[in-house]
């Protein structure tokens, strides 16, 4: 076929086609009108109601006004729309009566005939109404209501709508405007009637026919024709989208005949498209209808090509009307696509390299296509939609290959304006200009791959390209894309993919001699599952024949250990990993051999690297090893071949271990914290261009082992296919596995890192001793238990080794005939058992050691006991075994228990070492006690309090108190139990009357003592335990009493009623030396007396004190003298009221010197005596006095801050002044008041 032969075809051009319009009747009044009936007509868009439920449509009108011919009118069996004249219209201006019936009439029944002959009913009659006509003839001119009256009833008898009237049309008037509006609308209006009613008709028509397809006879190129028209009317109306639809129906109903005929069900109109295909000019885009391509469908000539490009054309120019451009190139895609499976279902004949013609000349076709439709801009944002026209335009010239540049010369006529068929015929002109255009197309698609991101794509294109370098015998740039087409087979896990490019690869490098390179592909390929035995065995004899070359190379090729053989597993033996010095340990080593025949090892070396933080004696590493067991490290193994992202792109996991930064002093914690261990591996950078360390890598990276390193060694070893296992002896030290290389001839395999990393220690350890309770708190008083531990380490214990305690009064160790130690292995097994000779000295215990191997742990208890401090005075300083002063330990609370700490320290001396050791050991004092002295006039009682606040229970027995400075001082004991239970929490009470025979001296010296034992012992566990403590000014020097009474001519006490106090104070005693020399003396050689100062006062609110409730009393200094003072006190309530408080204190004056001694004793509770009450800071008479204390001054706290000396008050000690009526009551009435109640009664 000719194709220049498309350029003298008539070609429609739909966009221009109207719906026909006949016009009948006065011509010359149309014709008039023509102008404005046309650009009026599509202004206003109208509402298009479509049957079978389709969702209406807006759309505007436009019309061909034709005159009509009957020839016009469409024929029986005619089914072709365009053509079609949808709406006649019959003009008339006839105004005269006559000339209507003569003539107007007749001409009118004749146009309605003919359209009722041809069945068509869409008629309208417009008559037009002017000035002029009404002029030209006065005597004959009828209203024109009687003239369009008479067509009516004439014509329309059942359709007066059919007949409108248009005034003026030609005036610009509001009457004519209107008049013309409603033409408008009714010629709208009709127009969509009739396409309602002939498109429905005509549809039905169709599908009818389409209903017929199963007969014999039915003919798809007949029906397609029907159906196209169908389209060419929406085409014509603008709806291009159900345009579409019928060519994608159409699309569609061929497809499934094509499918039905691949499965055996074979149509009879499908022979004519098994043809053999003589023409494969491709896509013709650029005309809106390929008239040649439809003839040929109209005659039922097309071949398969024909219809399907013709099919195309018509979408493709309905999509680009719809401004869908991008469709148009996927649905090119699909159609090169779907043609060429459609052509083998159907066994067309096809001469070879025609149709990869076709399909270049239709991606270049529908490109150039685009690229006319579209800006640039549009073009670059969208390579996405093209880029797979240019890969099938690729794909067509790789199908093609390198013809003769006269093989398809003589079926192919080329045409000079269309570029595609230019580019074809100059690349089928020649081998390098075919080459040249091949090449440009497959790096245009890969651009564009690259551009919007889908590099699968692109490297399968430069796949392609590979093997095109390959048959021009140029494997340099061939493995240039194959390596890039490798990288993503590799990371997506496509596994046979990998294996045929890796022997592609492998080609390359063995034609450009990169022997390192080749070796490690050949290695790959070796151990790759994918490949036949002998194929493998082929690649595993290439790295053999390499190892057994004698080379003059002054280095060995390294390769990558992944691709030789797999580390599986790593055991250590013992399991621990960590052995001390002088023990084996052994490491154990798993290697998968990859290859399929045996291989000889010459030596193969696992570089260690030594922990600087864990050496030393800090003992054991703390590091976590991810082990499936104790002793055992399992190693991750992905594909050799080819794995998923996950296992060759996740990288380490983080590996963590804890420091901690102690003193060196005494070892205490100062601060600890988290480290990285393999930072190495998580913080190196991944080029894009290096791929990770993993066997199913391109060319893995080489890594030699590092100079210097320490390493474990065995010599010839041979790796049988499968697993194998290496035994290696480990130095000592704490080191890390970090590498491992096989070295087989002039070839390393290495594993440049061993994760999860696995660390052993082969340790040296120095002796530790350690002293530690057998239960907690340790009591004072009691016999304990402690634990010595000796843990030897690289020490031996030889026999006569001992340990020298030092001897402290304060914590003396108790002697025991049955003290056994026990030694026991590092793994905690009971080795031996040995009684201990222990000998004490004044100064030293010395305690004589078993014989005891390295790293073992020796144990044994001693019972020591923590003397409770008494408080006496403390003795000279002591020493220490090491020479330093032992300073005696100080009682302190502590925070967390009510019980009282004693700390107490021991110094050993070891044979180990020439230094002593300092241990520390904590004791709890079990008790708290505290005394009191209590007066009844002169006689003196002393109240000893202990309290229980440990949580054991004790019985107490022999108590007893003695004074130690007076031996005719009797203390004759009050408690009548001899053995006493003293419970947790709980306090005892004991009391002591003091008898003297002559004066009662001024200071006791008492010492309280008591044995104790827990009640879960016997008698014999009985401990003593001593307390002292010093009572100063004993003696009572003055008695207090009291009297109140009651109002005169009264028996008894009132509430309310004023009652008189007298308080009389009595000396007792003749002043003492110490005395005389604290008290102030007068001025003359008189009496000495004394100030006192009394003070009465209720602290619970039962008296109110009127008048002076304080006063001062100048006391003479012999016995008997007495002072009686008169107070007027008011009672507040009834009842038995206690007596007001009486307060005596010293008053000194300004010239007496400050004598403030504070009690020693820190364990006397109630030596404190508070001097006034509150409730006398209120009073108006004693408000100068303030402070509160031991020693009070009168006057204000300015002056005294000044250094001014003040007058001052003094209270006296427990005991020295006797208050007679401290507990008296006194007897008070009720006030006898008289109530008056004042009731009314109605």
């Amino acid at each position: 076929t000719h194709m220049a032969g498309q350029e003298e075809k008539p070609i429609i051009y739909t966009m221009e086609n109207k719906p026909i319009v006949t016009c009948a009747g006065d011509q010359a009044l149309f014709t008039s009108l023509y102008t404005s009936l046309a650009q009026q007509l599509p202004r206003e868009p109208m509402e298009w109601r479509r049957t079978y439920g389709r969702a209406p449509k807006m759309i505007l009108l436009e019309a061909n006004f034709v005159q009509f011919k009957e020839e016009l009118l469409p024929k029986e069996g005619n089914k072709a729309l365009l053509t079609f004249p949808f709406l006649h219209i019959y003009w008339t201006d006839c105004c005269d009566t006559e000339m209507y019936k003569s003539s107007v009439k007749e001409d009118m029944m004749r146009w309605q005939n003919s359209l009722r002959t041809h069945g068509s009913s869409d008629w309208v009659i417009i008559v037009v109404e002017t000035n002029d006509t009404k002029k030209k003839n006065k005597t004959n001119i009828l209203p024109r209501s009687s003239i369009v009256d008479k067509i009516r009833s004439d014509f329309c008898n059942k359709q007066s709508d059919r007949c409108v009237v248009l005034s003026d049309p030609l005036k610009d008037s509001s009457r004519s405007q209107e008049s013309w509006n409603s033409l408008l609308l009714k010629l709208r209006t009709l127009l969509l009637m009739s396409f309602t009613k002939n498109l429905g008709r005509f549809e039905d028509e169709m599908r009818t026919l389409r209903e017929k397809r199963t007969q014999p006879g039915w003919s798809f190129c007949e029906y397609f024709m029907v159906q196209e028209e169908l389209a060419f009317v929406f085409e014509m109306l603008q709806q291009f989208e159900d345009a579409l639809v019928q060519y994608d129906e159409l699309d569609a109903l061929f497809t499934q005949y094509v499918l039905n005929f691949g499965a055996g069900d074979t149509a009879n109109w499908l022979g004519s498209f098994c043809a053999p295909v003589r023409n494969w000019s491709g896509l013709l885009l650029r005309r809106p209808i390929d008239m040649e391509k439809r003839d040929s469908i109209q005659r039922g000539e097309a071949s398969l090509l024909d219809l399907r490009s013709y099919l195309f054309s018509r979408q493709c120019t309905l999509l680009i009307f719809l401004q869908r451009p991008w469709e148009v190139t996927q649905r090119a895609l699909e159609l090169l696509h779907n043609c060429v499976q459609e052509l083998r279902l159907l066994e067309v004949q096809v001469l070879e390299g025609a149709l990869d013609c076709w399909v270049f000349l239709s991606c270049l076709e529908v490109l150039h296509r685009i690229e006319g439709c579209c800006d640039p801009a549009q073009l670059a944002a969208n390579c996405s939609h093209t880029v797979g026209l240019w890969a099938a335009a690729h794909t067509g010239t790789v199908h093609h290959g390198v013809p003769e540049p006269s093989g398809l010369d003589f079926t192919l006529h080329f045409n000079s304006l269309q570029s595609p068929y230019k580019k074809l015929k100059e690349a089928l002109s020649s081998v390098e200009a075919f080459e040249r255009h091949y090449l440009e197309l497959s790096h245009a698609a890969m651009e564009m791959y690259q551009a919007i991101g889908r590099l699968r794509s692109a490297r399968l294109v430069g796949k392609s390209l590979a093997e095109f370098y390959m048959r021009k015998g140029d494997p340099e740039r061939a493995e240039t894309f194959l390596q890039e087409a490798l990288k993503s087979y590799v990371s997506e896990g496509w596994s046979l993919p990998v294996t045929h490019t890796r022997r592609q690869v492998a080609e390359c490098q063995k034609l450009l001699s990169k022997t390192e390179d080749y070796l490690q592909t050949s290695a790959l390929l070796a151990g790759d599952v994918n490949l036949t035995t002998d194929e493998r065995k082929h690649f595993c004899q290439e790295i053999l024949s390499f190892t057994g070359k004698s080379g003059d190379q002054s280095h060995k090729v390294t390769l990558s250990m992944g691709v030789f053989a797999q580390l599986t597993q790593l055991k250590f033996h013992p399991a621990a990993a960590s052995v001390h010095s002088g023990a084996v340990l052994q490491v154990e080593l798993t290697l998968r051999c990859l290859m399929p025949v045996s291989v000889r090892i010459q030596q193969l070396v696992a570089s260690i690297h030594f922990e600087v933080d864990h050496g030393g004696t800090h003992g054991r590493s703390k590091g976590a090893q991810r082990r499936t067991h104790p002793g055992t490290v399992v190693f991750r193994q992905s594909n050799s071949s080819a794995g998923p992202p996950s296992s060759a792109g996740a990288g380490p996991s983080l590996e963590l271990d804890e420091i901690q930064d102690r003193s060196p002093s005494d070892n205490s914690l100062n601060s600890t914290g988290v480290i990285c261990k393999n930072t190495h591996l998580l913080m190196r950078r991944h080029d894009s261009n290096s791929p990770p360390d993993t066997p199913n890598c391109i060319s893995p990276p080489t890594v030699g082992i590092k100079e210097g390193a320490q390493m474990l060694k065995v010599q010839d070893v041979t790796l049988e296919p499968g697993n194998n296992s290496i035994t290696f002896t480990a130095p000592p030290g704490t080191y890390t596995l970090r590498q491992l290389c096989a070295t087989v001839g002039e070839v390393q395999f290495i594993l440049p890192h061993i994760y999860p990393s696995a660390q052993y220690e082969v340790y040296s350890q120095e002796p530790q001793l350690t002293v530690e309770p057998l239960s907690e708190p340790l009591l004072a008083g009691l016999p304990q238990k402690v634990k010595f531990t000796l843990l030897t380490g690289h020490y031996t214990v030889k026999k006569g080794d001992a340990l020298q305690l030092s001897n402290t009064e304060t914590m003396p160790i108790l002697p025991s005939t049955s003290c056994t130690a026990r030694i026991s292995s590092p793994t905690s097994e009971l080795v031996g058992e040995s009684t201990l000779s222990i000998q004490s000295s004044e100064k030293v215990t010395s305690i004589s050691l078993p014989p005891a191997p390295p790293y073992h742990t020796l144990e044994f208890q001693l019972e020591v006991l923590c003397i409770i401090p008494s408080g006496a005075d403390r003795p000279a300083n002591e020493r220490l075994t090491n020479g330093e002063v032992r300073h005696r330990p100080r009682s302190y609370s502590h925070p967390d228990t009510p019980m009282t700490a004693i700390d107490q320290r021991m110094s050993i001396d070891c044979p180990w070492s020439i230094y002593s050791t300092l241990l520390a050991l904590t004791f709890y004092i079990p008790f708290k006690t505290k005394h009191s002295l209590l007066s009844a006039g002169n006689r003196k009682y002393i109240q000893v309090c202990v309290q229980n606040v440990s949580d054991v229970n004790f019985a107490l027995a022999e108590v007893k108190l003695t004074e130690k400075q007076h031996a005719s001082l009797e203390l004759q004991s009050l408690n009548t139990k001899t053995q006493q239970l003293l419970c947790c929490k709980h306090s005892v009470f004991c009391l002591w009357e003091v008898r003297w025979k002559d004066d009662l001296p001024s200071c006791l010296q008492c010492v309280f003592s008591a044995n104790f034992s827990p009640l879960s012992q016997d008698i014999s566990a009985y401990k003593p335990f001593h307390y002292q403590f010093q009572l100063e000014r004993v003696t009572t020097l003055y008695s207090v009493k009291a009297e109140i009474f009651p109002p005169a001519g009264e028996q008894r006490c009132r509430s309310g009623v004023l009652c008189g106090l007298e308080v009389c104070i009595t000396r007792l005693t003749e002043p003492a030396e110490g005395e005389i020399a604290e008290d102030s003396k007068t001025e003359t050689d008189g009496p000495k007396t004394t100030k006192l100062m009394y003070e009465v006062a209720d602290s619970s609110s039962n008296w109110a004190v009127c008048g002076k409730s304080s006063g001062m009393v100048l006391m003479p200094m012999t016995a008997n003298a007495t002072h009686k003072v008169q107070i007027e006190v008011m009672p507040l309530f009834a009842g038995h009221l206690p007596f007001p408080k009486i307060k005596v204190l010293k008053y000194l004056p300004h010239t007496a010197a400050v004598a403030i001694q504070p009690d020693p004793d820190s364990c006397v509770e109630n030596d404190s005596l508070s001097l006034l009450d509150k409730t006398l800071d209120d009073q108006g008479d004693t408000a100068s006095i303030r402070s509160r204390g031991s020693v009070h001054s009168v006057g204000s706290g300015d002056q005294q801050q000044k250094g001014v000396a003040m007058p001052r008050l003094e209270p006296f000690s427990p005991g020295q002044v006797f208050n007679h009526s401290h507990a008296c009551q006194v007897l008070v009435l009720p006030a006898t008041d008289d109530h008056i109640m004042e009731v009314n009664a109605t």
